[in-house]
């Protein structure tokens, strides 16, 4: 069999890509395309990834309920180490704010994430670096917990090539064209061939429906920066919570001891290899040394990634309307890694015409929700 030619392309070897063919190839043929020279290079390696089942919209919720199993018992062998770890999320409001803390509560209610409200005092006993009579009180959504998203991505990648799957990279996709029931895709001097494309192309993903002759579904990438700061001298911080205020204007987060902080951005860019602006960062230590009595000197390291939402901020997922062997793993805004393993799981179902897995029904989850199809013109 020519090694250039699948029953699968997927264009980008992110975790959504990654995701779904993990299970693609445990029964086809998989070949993956990736730009870059390393799998998950742009928003996938820059992600300060949380399991919380409580953030997102309704089916990226969904989707994340049906991951947790996957998370808390990979296959044998999918990796050496836990996929999760405790750490909980906490966001706070000052005086004023109530109603949108309780607005909060009752989303993380409505899931099965053990859910906590503190009052001022529990507040700033559980983070003594708010300020006094700035804080109304908190939610802690106790269950929330980091993903490890390297272990995530490579014990994907891994499994791919165990079941037979290529992993291309350095392979930008140039053009794509549809001849004699299959798709052709040229990527590293090379053309690839395949009865069905899948794009997991992220911030790319419109880019490569254009190539393809697919209408686009208005993907807008979205820019979202960080950094990397010291915790007072003699604070423990690791076991501090994930922090954030009601209004999302930033969040603190432990990170390997230090402290991660962002000012929570969604600034419309352009899919490129996005850099953080100064101002994100000025803004985000603003709000930060306003809110808590934290002083941040100088960042030790900044970044930004790009996160690609549609307009009803749901996953695009599922086979294109219009034009056949195309398939859509897209629009994962700033949920994808949570959402990876339930969402994988049911795009490749859908792909090999399998019956979906039962913990999708049971979570809340409709198909019809994300489909591409709600994009498309009469």
């Amino acid at each position: 069999m020519n090694q250039d030619t699948a029953d699968f392309i997927v264009i980008g070897a992110g975790i959504g890509g990654a995701s779904v063919a993990y299970w693609l190839s445990q029964r086809a043929r998989v070949i993956v395309l990736e730009g870059e020279t390393q799998p998950g290079y742009h928003s996938t390696g820059r992600s300060a990834a949380l399991f919380m089942e409580s953030y997102g919209p309704d089916q990226v919720r969904a989707l994340t309920r049906a991951s947790l199993g996957f998370f808390r018992n990979p296959p044998p062998g999918f990796g050496e180490h836990a996929l999760l770890s405790p750490r909980g999320a906490f966001m706070f409001a000052a005086p004023g704010q109530e109603a949108a803390l309780d607005a909060h509560e009752a989303t993380v209610r409505a899931t099965s994430s053990a859910v906590q409200r503190l009052d001022a005092r529990a507040a700033l006993e559980l983070l003594p670096v708010l300020r006094p009579g700035q804080v109304a009180g908190g939610v802690l959504e106790q269950d929330a917990a980091d993903i490890d998203v390297d272990a995530l991505l490579q014990g994907f990648l891994r499994g791919v090539r165990r079941q037979g799957g290529r992993i291309v990279c350095d392979a930008r996709v140039g053009a794509m064209r549809r001849s004699g029931g299959l798709w052709e895709v040229s990527a590293a001097g090379t053309t690839f061939r395949a009865p069905v494309v899948v794009n997991a192309a992220g911030a790319w993903a419109d880019a490569v429906a254009r190539l393809a002759g697919a209408d686009p579904v208005g993907l807008v990438p979205k820019r979202r920066s960080a950094f990397l700061f010291a915790p007072p001298e003699g604070m423990d911080t690791a076991r501090w919570p994930m922090v954030l205020d009601v209004t999302e204007s930033f969040y603190i987060k432990p990170d390997a001891g230090m402290l991660l902080g962002s000012p929570c951005n969604a600034d419309p860019a352009p899919p490129h290899d996005v850099q953080a602006e100064e101002l994100d960062i000025a803004l985000a230590i603003d709000q930060i040394e306003r809110q808590t009595t934290l002083r941040i000197r100088r960042p030790t390291h900044v970044w930004a990634g790009l996160r690609s939402f549609v307009a009803d901020g749901e996953l695009v997922g599922g086979h294109d309307a219009k034009l056949p062997g195309f398939f859509w793993a897209a629009g994962q805004g700033g949920y994808g890694i949570q959402s990876a393993p339930g969402a994988g799981r049911y795009y490749a179902s859908v792909l090999l015409g399998a019956a979906p897995d039962p913990q999708l029904a049971a979570s809340g989850f409709d198909p019809a929700r994300i489909s591409p199809s709600r994009f498309t013109l009469p």
